[in-house]
């Protein structure tokens, strides 16, 4: 598979220059479906997650970056389909549930995915409220969940900026969580807002972000 063999090259070459510091790698589970739910600070977030982790992640993509014409969007769908990424269509009415069943058909193949249930990239550096969405696709799967933390990747790849620059970062993963106990009670609005408040506060333990119990508005840009 291209991404393995991108994985290969990348994080080695991830590691040496930018030395980030990773904790709890082992409690990762290396095979079955999982979902990496994380906070988010950076574009290259989608970057660093699947190249420092023991196992693929996929994670959604604009499908501008796959349906470009110039050169600029070609190189860009080429990275991120090597890079095992999802393409969805954002915009339109039917986009939340597109995304949710790129990650329900990568899950039921065993894969793993990653989602930000924040939604989009935190500007003030604190944790938001989390969307419900990853909740039901941990209640639709059976998917464990891997609480993920990311600290210093803002640094990393400040909004607005193109290209990353040399700066040490860390990625904590979490001990999954399991949400079987929920089995057939996915359609309750109440059970999934449980759930993802639980994620929320596992990220939050990892991260020591500020939590704030609203959601993030979406800029243009993110």
């Amino acid at each position: 598979m291209l991404y393995q063999v991108v994985r290969r090259v990348l994080a080695p070459l991830l590691k040496a220059v930018f030395r980030p510091h990773v904790e709890g790698i082992e409690d990762v589970p290396p095979e079955g479906p999982v979902i990496f739910a994380s906070n988010h600070l950076s574009f290259i977030d989608s970057i660093i997650i699947p190249l420092i982790a023991p196992r693929s992640v996929s994670f959604l993509a604009k499908a501008e970056y796959f349906e470009g014409g110039n050169l600029r969007q070609r190189m860009a769908g080429a990275f991120f389909s090597a890079m095992g990424a999802v393409p969805v269509r954002r915009g339109q009415g039917r986009a939340a549930v597109a995304a949710l069943d790129a990650g329900i058909e990568v899950l039921n193949k065993g894969g793993g995915f990653g989602i930000y249930p924040e939604g989009t990239r935190s500007l003030d550096g604190k944790l938001h409220r989390g969307h419900t969405g990853v909740a039901q696709l941990a209640l639709s799967t059976g998917a464990l969940v891997v609480p993920v933390a990311l600290l210093g990747t803002d640094k990393v790849q400040p909004k607005g900026k193109k290209l990353p620059r040399v700066h040490r970062f860390t990625v904590r993963f979490g001990k999954p969580l399991d949400f079987s106990r929920y089995e057939g009670m996915g359609a309750s609005p109440p059970i999934r807002r449980a759930v993802t408040d639980e994620i929320m506060y596992a990220i939050m333990e990892l991260s020591g972000q500020e939590y704030v119990d609203s959601y993030h508005k979406r800029p243009d840009a993110a």
